[in-house]
Order: C-alpha cells, then structure tokens, then sequence
C-alpha cells in the first residue's frame, strides 16, 4: 500500500515538473517572438532590395541614401526610415488616373484624352531629399505640359495627327523648362524620362453623334450635287444633239436663214404628231400641214350618246 502511494506521488511529482518546463519553454518562446517582433516592427534591421533605395534620417536629422543591396541596421527610436524609393521604370498617368480626361483644345472644342509618362529616378538626393513629395509635384508639372502642349493645336491635329502630337509632348518633357529661365522636369526631380505615350484620343458622346450627323448630310449633299452634274451634263448632250440634228437638216434641205420660220413650223407639227401616237385615247388631234404658223386644233372627245328625257306634259 505504501508502495503504491510513493509510485503515485512520484508520477505526480514528475508530471509538474514536466508542466512547469512546458510553461517555461512557452514563455521563453513569447518572449523571444516578442523581442523579434519589436525589431522588426521598429525597423531596428531592415533590408534593401535590388533596385530599390531607403532615406533614412539619423538622430541629429542628417538625411541620408542607403541604397547597397542586403540587411542594414539602425538605432531604434533614434533613428527612422523615411522612404522607401524603386529605382525601376515608373508610370505616372495624366490627371493621376488611366481613365479618359477631358481636354480643351484650340478652338474650344473638347475631347477625352488618357496619357502616360514612363520615368525611372536617377538622383536619389534631388528625388528624395531636396523635394517633398516628389512623385505629387510631379504630377502637377507633368500635367501642366502635356495640357499646354495640347491646347495649342486644334482638335483635327488631336486627332487625325496624333504621332506629331505624341512627339512634341515627349521632345517638351525631356527639354523644355518648366518655366522661362528655370529647370526641366529631369532636372528638377533628378529623374530620366523614358517614354511618352498617348493612350486615347476620341470626341466626347454628343459631339461625336454630331460629326456623325454632319458627315451624313455632307455625303447626301454630295451624292444630290453629283446627280445635279450628271443632269445638267445629259441636258447639254441632249441639246448638243438637237442643235446637230437640226444643223444637218437645214444643210441637208439647203433652208436659209430666212426659212427659219417654216422649220419651226414643221418641227411643232412633228411634236404634235408624236403627242398623237402617244396618247390616242379620248381625244382627236388634227395637225395642219402648212407654211403657217396656226396653232393645232385640239376637240374634245364627244360624250357617250344616251336617251334624251321626254319633253314634260302639258297640263290643261
């Protein structure tokens, strides 16, 4: 019996202990996970990736680059990382957003545009330490060119000649100043401008419905103007024709000047004639073959013969 509850006061005497060193170890675990996790959430160790660069502003407030490739440390506290800066090629889109923006160009005619700079940082201490908010400042000065730039041309340059348009707007960015006398967008930003695309180039809804309605009146102007063309050219050919026709009738029949009369007169009697041939029903056309000049003679066709009513009786 004695035995027994030694034998059972040792087990539980080596199963505390065994849970006392669990509790310990899980503790020593947290506290070591706890003491990782405040560096790194301090940034007490902190590493710098290919292509990319850290700001860092030490204690005294000297600002400075970091940009060798691998782990760093810092004083915690002390210490503080104030950006991280990709070396890599940049997009910056016009008016901050892919989506269409509406332009004014020359004349006052507005139509949606979307446009994108591709830029990569070459001067660390211009991009990161003499401006503030480098990439917003950008921004403003990037869309204040391409605007000038467009504004300039009317919008059937913005549209049907978009390549010379594209190209201005690059050979400005790369070189012209900012302002007459001041930087340009490279150095000011301490940044290399790679490429510069015009992404869309289109009309508003309603002014686009209207160019379409304009062309449309335009090609059924054109197409009425052409058989205008086509029926004035028939009539001076027809014309031509009689002229000639009438040209060898007189030679052939050796009429003089003065014979002009009676040609007349016989071609107005061929006219009713073929009137005749024409339309034979319900009429009766009589033409008078002579030299003079007595208009034809048109009678009515007579009505159909129907019983006459008898006389009324005489009363008496």
């Amino acid at each position: 019996m004695q035995e027994e509850q030694k034998f059972r006061y040792l087990q539980r005497a080596r199963l505390k202990r065994t849970l006392r060193r669990g509790l310990l170890l899980l503790l020593l675990g947290v506290l070591v996970y706890g003491v990782f996790a405040l560096i790194y959430a301090t940034h007490t160790f902190y590493k710098v990736r290919r292509n990319y660069a850290v700001i860092l502003e030490d204690l005294s407030g000297e600002r400075r680059v970091v940009d060798q490739v691998g782990w760093h440390w810092r004083l915690p506290f002390f210490t503080r990382i104030e950006l991280e800066v990709p070396l890599m090629n940049q997009e910056l889109y016009l008016g901050g957003d892919s989506e269409p923006q509406r332009i004014v160009s020359r004349g006052n005619v507005a139509l949606w545009t979307s446009a994108m700079l591709t830029y990569r940082i070459r001067d660390l201490e211009r991009w990161g330490i003499e401006n503030k908010n480098a990439r917003e400042l950008l921004q403003t000065d990037f869309d204040g060119i391409v605007k000038d730039v467009m504004q300039r041309h009317p919008v059937d340059d913005l549209i049907s000649d978009r390549e010379r348009i594209k190209e201005d707007i690059f050979r400005a960015l790369k070189q012209r100043a900012i302002n007459e006398g001041g930087p340009n967008i490279e150095s000011k930003y301490g940044i290399e401008v790679v490429s510069f695309v015009l992404r869309d180039t289109r009309f508003g809804d309603k002014l686009a419905q209207a160019s379409e309605e304009k062309k449309r009146r335009e090609l059924i102007a054109e197409a009425e103007n052409y058989a205008a063309d086509q029926e004035a050219s028939r009539t001076r050919k027809l014309y031509a024709a009689y002229s000639e026709a009438i040209a060898q009738m007189r030679a052939s029949l050796g009429l003089k000047p003065d014979d002009t009369a009676a040609l007349f007169a016989f071609l107005n009697q061929q006219k009713w004639a073929t009137a005749y041939e024409k339309n034979q029903a319900g009429q009766n056309t009589f033409v008078l073959n002579n030299t003079g000049t007595n208009p034809p003679v048109v009678l009515p066709a007579a009505a159909p013969s129907e019983t006459p009513p008898p006389p009324p009786a005489k009363q008496e």
